[in-house]
Parts: C-alpha cells; sequence; structure tokens
C-alpha cells in the first residue's frame, strides 16, 4: 500500500515537473533570445545561453526612433490601468442588481447579456468603429478604452457570486435602514473583494494584450499600444529579430508580475463564483 501511494505521488510529481518545463520554455526561449544578435538567432547550431549576452538589445530597443516604446508602454498602462478597475466594477454592480433587485423583464435583459456572449466579436468590430469614430474616438487613448468597460461574462460571474451571497447579512443592513444602492456599497462590494481582485487582474491581462482594435482606433503612432508598437518589430519589409524578442521580453514583464502576484486571488475567485468543475 506505501509502495502504490508512494509510486502515485511519485508519478504525480513527475507529471507537475514536465509540464511546469513546458509551461517555462517559452519564457527561457524568449530571454535566451532576447540577449542575443542577429547571426546567433539564425545561426543553424543550437546554444542553450549566449556567450556573450547583448544586453544592448534592451537600450537600443527604447532608443529606437521609429518606435516610441516608452509612449507605446505607457498608454498600454494608461489604457489597463483605467479598464480593469472600472469595467470590473459596472460587472459587479450589474451582476448585483441582476441576482437581488427585483424588476420588470429582469430574465429578459439578462438573456440579452447572455446573448451577446454569443455573437463573434467580427460581427460587432466594423459598427462599433464607426460608432467611436464618428464621435472622435480615432487616434484617441478614449476610443480605445470605452468599448472594453463592459464585460458579459464578468456580469455573469458577479451574478453568481452575489446570489450565493449570504441573504441575512443584507437584512442586517435592511435594519439600518440601508437602500439597495446602500447595500450594496456598504454590504456586498467590500465583501467581494476576491471575485473583484481576480476579474480586475483578468481584464488587466486581457486589455494589455489586447492587439486587432488599439490597431484600427490607434492609428496614429501617438495612440500606439506597446502590442503595436512590437508588431512594427515584424513586417514584410524588415525583420528586427533582437528587437522583437527584447520587446517580447519588455511587454511581457508586466502580466508576469500581475500573474504571480493575483494568482491566487484568480483562483479564489473563480472558485467562489459558482463556477465549479
Amino acid at each position: 500500500m506505501d509502495i502504490t501511494r508512494t509510486l502515485r505521488g511519485s508519478g504525480r510529481g513527475l507529471l507537475v515537473g514536465l509540464l511546469t518545463v513546458v509551461f517555462l520554455l517559452p519564457f527561457y526561449l524568449m530571454l535566451r533570445n532576447s540577449l542575443m544578435d542577429t547571426p546567433g538567432l539564425t545561426s543553424p547550431h543550437w546554444t542553450w545561453w549566449p556567450s556573450h549576452m547583448h544586453f544592448e538589445n534592451f537600450t537600443a530597443l527604447f532608443d529606437d526612433p521609429t518606435v516610441n516604446m516608452s509612449q507605446a508602454l505607457g498608454n498600454s498602462l494608461l489604457i489597463a490601468v483605467i479598464t480593469a478597475p472600472l469595467s470590473t466594477l459596472f460587472a459587479s454592480a450589474a451582476g448585483y442588481a441582476f441576482a437581488r433587485i427585483p424588476m420588470p423583464g429582469k430574465n429578459v435583459l439578462l438573456g440579452l447579456v447572455i446573448a451577446t456572449l454569443m455573437i463573434p466579436g467580427s460581427v460587432t468590430f466594423v459598427p462599433s468603429f464607426v460608432v467611436v469614430g464618428s464621435m472622435g474616438g480615432v487616434n484617441t487613448l478614449w476610443g480605445i478604452i470605452v468599448p472594453g468597460l463592459f464585460n458579459p461574462f464578468a456580469v455573469l460571474l458577479f451574478r453568481n457570486f452575489y446570489l450565493r451571497f449570504p441573504a441575512e447579512i443584507e437584512e442586517a443592513g435592511r435594519l439600518d435602514g440601508l437602500g439597495w444602492l446602500g447595500l450594496y456599497r456598504r454590504v456586498a462590494l467590500p465583501s467581494s473583494g476576491a471575485m473583484l481582485a481576480s476579474l480586475g487582474a483578468l481584464a488587466f491581462i486581457d486589455s494589455w494584450n489586447s492587439f486587432l482594435w488599439p490597431l484600427v482606433i490607434g492609428q496614429d503612432p501617438s495612440a500606439w499600444t506597446a502590442q503595436i508598437a512590437l508588431s512594427t518589430f515584424l513586417t514584410s519589409q524588415t525583420v528586427n529579430l533582437p528587437g522583437l524578442f527584447a520587446g517580447a521580453v519588455v511587454t511581457i514583464a508586466p502580466l508576469v508580475v500581475m500573474f504571480l502576484v493575483a494568482q491566487r486571488y484568480i483562483v479564489e475567485g473563480i472558485a467562489t463564483s459558482g463556477l465549479k468543475g
């Protein structure tokens, strides 16, 4: 029995180790390639690590006169910092309304929210661009931010969370004279910290990685995000491999930090949202 248990534990450990290697392999390749020069990257001979590390690839990335990488990173950070908390707060308020507030036609509205999840983004892309363009949102950061402030999937997660929220706590708030808004602000919202943190982190990552919408709206280089600036290193005319990999390391670093900080909240938030595998 002990031998079987030991073999199972060893098998699990081996599986976890293999999955960890597979997960970390792209990060290793990205960091390795960012410290190599073009001849080393295009050489047919494999090297596990460059004998001479070219840290100047990172300085050249920010000194490139054709791409203002610092401004692009600042734009991405500003967009993500605004989009993540606002979209999460809006989803929380909508989810609480669907879960708790009685109103006529609530189920119809909920059905419409669910229906938006079934509509491909390509269908609404052109109408969204026409609306934002008619309002003067092209080449502006707000034109990139506003369409991403509503997340129907997050609304459903918050609704599931608030449906499981103890009604007795809200009854205590009602005895203190709180209305629906007061109950949400003073009771429900402070008690949903894990959900707010997890969905906020996911919204930050999604906003940071967004490419197609910022590409179409941010046509001027002053409105480029980090992902758009990174794409300029790989074109049909030129391929700057050291700059491309150095830029990839720089742009992915905030996401790695975000994931390491928020991974516990992400798992806890999904576990308390009512979605159980």
